[in-house]
């Protein structure tokens, strides 16, 4: 795990990522140098080690338009990577995504495409689809053979160690293996041979009871290659986001992160206007229409105005397409949005799995009350409550309030306070790690979501 622009990266994935990228390149290389082209130069008469410019350009284009595609739809997460029965779909939906993209670059690049090209392209569509499965199964084997797998021991007793090691047990494709559970109060020799025997990969202390580490045997563990890690800092690393159980403003005080000089936040506001606006005049007729459908399905107005919390605790009227009922609380009290909940129209049952009622919400990324990326507003009501509950609730309005962000992409959607503390520990991750790096992350995994619809309630 390599930490770049702020972000925890896999190295595993990282590499898989560039392989895969070369053989598409070599594929569509291949098939360019031996295709026969009307209207177009003979390629089929030059050797495959004649290199012409606007062979390797094209080439270039294709392969880095599909390995984009495939980034932005997630076929690089590392939960994916195993799962045979996922991997043709997102397969399929990253080249029907490239596909237009192809497209558009060539002709922003000025590079020709007739139409013998256009059929061409499903054609290298398919063999990189080939090329991907070929690859993912070379890479299953070598999971299977524990070439990737990194072998954890977690050292520590009671409730903190039983709850890691669970997580270890829990993370499917996250590459981890759960090598061994020591108690720190047995003898210190046992730390090194079991270093030694397991050919470990990390070390993680899960205990409060620091005082009876054997600390000599982890410093040396650790000058001799083995990773040590407290167990806050490997859930940060390695599984994005912030262990709220064992976490405490001092460690967030003392904690590197949660920086963000005024030249970022200038380029960030820049690209939220950018955004926004873009987004606004793109979609304006698709909100017209949304707007038509909402007035027909039910009566009522068609914006949904509430009340928010947004940067340091401040109010905001929250602006989106009207998904429910007019008499969805009519009680009078704040209720959170269950699965299949009956106070969702028809209409609003489309909107909200497509995301779509969240459109107006560039409104307020206009105004200055929100970003395109941060944690999600939550109601005064809710805040109050959560906070009540979960320590370091309000720290989350450090930050300006998103249309998507972190725990939007990496959990479901919320209607719990225990599902709220579970998005917590994604936000808090997003505040301390926060980056223009990291949010264009966020907003390529945003693209996934919505295709996908995942979360959606």
């Amino acid at each position: 795990m390599a930490r770049s622009f702020g972000r925890y990266l896999s190295l595993e994935m990282v590499l898989l990522c560039l392989v895969e990228l070369l053989l598409s390149f070599i594929i569509i290389y291949a098939m360019l140098v031996s295709a026969a082209v009307p209207d177009a130069p003979p390629l089929g008469s030059v050797s495959f080690l004649s290199i012409r410019p606007e062979t390797v350009n094209l080439a270039a284009v294709l392969a880095f338009t599909i390995g984009a595609s495939s980034v932005t739809i997630g076929l690089y997460r590392s939960e994916l990577c195993l799962q045979s029965r996922h991997l043709l779909v997102y397969a399929a939906v990253a080249g029907a995504l490239a596909f237009p993209v192809i497209l558009l670059v060539s002709e922003t690049l000025q590079i020709r495409l007739s139409h013998y090209y256009l059929l061409w392209i499903m054609k290298v569509l398919l063999a990189w689809a080939g090329c991907l499965v070929v690859s993912r199964w070379i890479f299953a084997i070598a999971v299977s053979h524990k070439v990737f797998v990194r072998p954890v021991v977690v050292l520590g007793d009671g409730r903190r160690a039983a709850r890691l090691g669970a997580v270890i047990r829990a993370q499917r494709g996250r590459l981890f293996e759960l090598a061994g559970m020591l108690d720190p109060a047995q003898p210190e020799a046992a730390v090194a041979d079991l270093a030694e025997r397991s050919k470990i990969w990390a070390l993680v202390v899960a205990t409060e009871e620091r005082g009876t580490l054997p600390k000599d045997e982890l410093l040396a563990c650790k000058l001799k290659g083995t990773r040590v890690f407290d167990d806050v800092t490997f859930w940060e690393q390695h599984l994005g986001r912030i262990d709220l159980a064992n976490t405490d403003p001092n460690w967030l005080l003392f904690a590197d992160g949660f920086q963000s000089g005024p030249v970022v936040n200038a380029i960030r506001r820049g690209a939220d206007l950018v955004i926004s606006i873009a987004f606004l005049i793109a979609t304006l007729p698709l909100m017209l229409v949304v707007a038509g459908m909402i007035k027909l399905d039910s009566p009522g107005p068609v914006f949904y105005r509430q009340e928010r919390i947004g940067l340091h605790g401040r109010v905001f009227t929250l602006l989106k397409f009207r998904s429910m009922r007019t008499d969805a609380e009519a009680e009078g009290k704040p209720r959170w949005a269950a699965r299949n909940d009956s106070r969702v129209t028809r209409v609003g049952g489309f909107i909200r799995s497509t995301r779509i009622d969240e459109l107006p919400q560039l409104i307020n990324v206009l105004r200055g009350e929100m970003s395109f990326i941060g944690p999600r507003p939550e109601r005064p009501h809710f805040v109050e409550e959560l906070a009540r509950d979960i320590p370091l609730y309000r720290d989350r309005a450090y930050v300006k309030p998103g249309i998507t962000g972190w725990a939007q992409v990496n959990f479901p959607y919320g209607a719990s306070v225990e599902d709220a503390r579970q998005k917590l520990s994604y936000d808090l991750y997003y505040v301390k790690n926060r980056s223009l790096f990291l949010d264009l992350l966020i907003l390529i995994s945003t693209i996934r979501v919505i295709l996908f619809q995942e979360g959606a309630r």
